[in-house]
């Protein structure tokens, strides 16, 4: 397909684990990864990437935070501006991929928003469904985040699901690896139906 494949995302992380997730499931290799400044500026530059000549697919990942649907509609929003007519109401649980409109040279665009397109939360939320099944060390570190009492908490309860990520990597056999790096040690397994779904999303979208 000619044309570049993009990825739209939030940050560096973000980043990272697509990269390592798709060599790690053999995914071909997207040309370029934008954004990386938070959900703001994602936003405001998602317009223009529509807009280049270029671009043959563009994907967009967006944590849905504490408001899935607000965050769906300020995506939604964008691509209707930018002359997607048949964006749909709601996110697919599936990923979300629309074609371009006839007779134009907008690209195909994809959305996801993590973690599952369904729930609220954020990149570590989906990175959680990776921790190996059946792992008692990962119910500790559960236990060790929650135990914290209240007054000694330095981080907000929205950042939670970061604090026990990087805590379970903490605890591994190669202390405190970065996000990507986790998943090519094996720390956090692609292979779980959660990242299945990921996969087939990237595939439908940029290697159809």
């Amino acid at each position: 397909m000619a044309g570049k494949r993009i990825l739209l995302v939030e940050g560096q992380d973000d980043e990272h684990v697509f990269k390592h997730l798709m060599g790690r499931r053999q995914l071909g290799k997207l040309d370029e990864f934008r954004g990386k400044n938070g959900k703001h500026a994602l936003l405001s530059i998602l317009p223009v990437a529509l807009k280049e000549s270029d671009v043959a697919s563009l994907g967009v990942v967006l944590d849905a935070d504490t408001d899935l649907q607000g965050t769906w509609k300020a995506v939604r929003n964008g691509l209707q501006d930018s002359g997607y007519f048949n964006v749909p109401v709601e996110p697919e649980a599936g990923g979300t991929v629309i074609l371009p409109p006839h007779d134009t040279l907008l690209p195909r665009v994809g959305v996801w928003l993590m973690p599952d397109n369904k729930t609220l939360g954020i990149l570590e939320d989906f990175l959680r469904f990776l921790v190996p099944a059946g792992t008692p060390l990962f119910e500790r570190v559960e236990e060790s985040v929650n135990g914290i009492p209240q007054e000694e908490r330095r981080f907000a309860e929205k950042d939670k699901p970061k604090a026990v990520i990087h805590t379970w990597l903490a605890w591994q056999e190669d202390p405190g690896k970065p996000l990507g790096t986790a998943i090519t040690f094996r720390y956090l397994d692609t292979s779980v139906p959660e990242a299945d779904v990921l996969v087939t999303w990237l595939r439908r979208l940029f290697f159809p």
